[in-house]
């Protein structure tokens, strides 16, 4: 099988592409507006990029009449957003955060979370995550779809600070990602959890390979 997605319509009653490009890590941002109301999604379409410094991206599909996501119109304003782990213990709080409301309206009044503030903006972090972000606004760069829902605005941004919970760090220094549990998006309605973790090294590899891949602190 096979298919152009740009001009062909897909052979399957649903679209595999999503479900091709997994897991994807969960971006659950958290913002505020120039208004003060406080806004937090999940946006499957994050990573990072680089690590010195740390840089990482989003990509927020716009919505059917054209309209910009309340992340991105309030990281550009306010220039500062927050990542937020999402872990199997907080997905239904994700799930009801990627709720469609009014920029008036904020999505943590419908959650059952703590707000802890950020230290370079006023901005709610949930407490209950182990592991949020503090990103400085950096860019974005708008990539025009075949139609508005298509059309994604992919911004950048600049870890600032890092919280982690002492609790998820284990003897040796590593994140016990096991006891996180972190979940990624898969396709369709479906998600995964991080429950498993196996090691591999790159034959052959020099020590500052090594230190890159490991995250070795001075590495």
């Amino acid at each position: 099988m096979k298919y152009a997605p740009s001009h062909e319509p897909c052979p399957l009653p649903f679209s595999p592409f999503k479900s091709c490009t997994v897991p994807r890590p969960i971006g659950w941002l958290s913002s505020v507006s120039t208004a003060g109301i406080e806004n937090i999604a999940p946006y499957s379409q994050w990573q990072n990029l680089t690590f010195d410094p740390p840089m990482v991206m989003f990509a927020a599909n716009r919505y059917p009449d054209g309209r910009r996501k309340d992340t991105v119109v309030n990281a550009e304003e306010t220039g500062w957003f927050v990542w937020n782990m999402a872990t199997y213990a907080l997905r239904e709080a994700v799930n009801i955060s990627a709720m469609a409301l009014p920029p008036e309206e904020s999505e943590f009044d419908r959650l059952a979370v703590t707000k802890v503030y950020a230290g370079n903006a006023p901005i709610p972090m949930v407490g209950e995550s182990p592991v949020t972000f503090e990103c400085r606004y950096l860019s974005t760069h708008h990539l025009p779809g075949n139609s508005p829902v298509g059309s994604v605005d992919v911004v950048f941004a600049r870890v600032e600070m890092i919280h982690i919970d002492d609790r998820v760090v284990r003897p040796d220094g590593r994140l016990d990602i096991e006891s996180i549990r972190p979940i990624a998006r898969m396709g369709y309605f479906d998600y995964a959890v991080i429950d498993s973790v196996f090691e591999m090294r790159v034959p052959g590899s020099d020590a500052a390979a090594q230190a890159g891949l490991e995250g070795r602190a001075g590495g």
